[in-house]
């Protein structure tokens, strides 16, 4: 067993202290008409099952984190948020008793969006307050952002929030959570030039605005290109870089 909770004190006492731990960082929110608020929470919760069953006893996954930083989508109802110094302060203690208690590895797993800033945030503080550990953040999309890349149908601006990725990715794995007949047409746009970014294409400047000021739906999805299909080759990529990721860093420790 490699789940945090499911083990017991003498347990988690005697693992090797080299041994990565995995920290899941998500969200509740809406997601449209089609997706369950929980979205962000059950696929990061799908990639830690698959990576746990790939990678068995060579990770430790702590109980993951569900609500995080969405303030841009309380314009919606079902929305669960917290502020920016909330979310940063449950990283940094559940961190610190993790890395208090010897091990030198931890992994900050991320499934939302707007999670990235203060995950940054978190990976600097700390890295810096535990000089001798190793911290890693990633999200999922960047971790397979070239294979995620050529699944994509949606073009720019269309890889975010409930977008054909999210979806598929439900669809593979839990396609009783998506209501299909109310899959809305993409109707989010950029409002500038410089505006044309999405979870994998960067753009030359940051911009905020609350999701309803981007589309009027709450998503960003491409009705037609969302599948069960393209689902599976998402979690496939994902994974194959995060088990590598978690191999290279446990090959590397001491």
């Amino acid at each position: 067993m490699s789940r945090w909770e499911h083990l017991t004190s003498p347990e988690l006492g005697a693992i090797d202290r080299d041994t990565p731990v995995l920290l899941p960082i998500s969200a509740v929110e809406q997601h449209g008409p089609h997706l369950p608020v929980g979205t962000d929470h059950l696929i990061v919760d799908h990639l830690v099952a698959t990576l746990d069953a790939t990678l068995l006893d060579e990770v430790l996954i702590l109980p993951s984190v569900a609500a995080g930083c969405s303030d841009h989508h309380l314009d919606f109802p079902g929305t669960l948020t917290l502020r920016h110094t909330t979310l940063l302060d449950h990283i940094e203690d559940v961190a610190h008793a993790v890395l208090a208690q010897g091990f030198s590895t931890l992994v900050l797993f991320n499934s939302h969006g707007g999670n990235q800033g203060i995950g940054q945030v978190a990976l600097e503080r700390i890295g810096y307050t535990h000089p001798a550990a190793r911290v890693v953040f990633t999200s999922w999309w960047r971790l397979a952002g070239p294979e995620l890349l050529e699944l994509s149908e949606s073009g720019p601006g269309g890889v975010g929030h409930a977008c054909e990725l999210e979806t598929s990715l439900l669809l593979a794995f839990a396609p009783e959570l998506v209501r299909q007949d109310l899959i809305p047409e993409r109707v989010n746009s950029p409002s500038l030039s410089y505006d044309t970014s999405d979870l994998l294409r960067a753009s030359r400047a940051a911009f905020y605005r609350r999701t309803a000021q981007q589309t009027p739906t709450g998503v960003f999805v491409l009705k037609s290109a969302a599948t069960a299909e393209k689902g599976k080759a998402a979690t496939t990529a994902v994974i194959h870089h995060l088990a590598a990721l978690v191999r290279e860093l446990r090959a590397s420790a001491g």
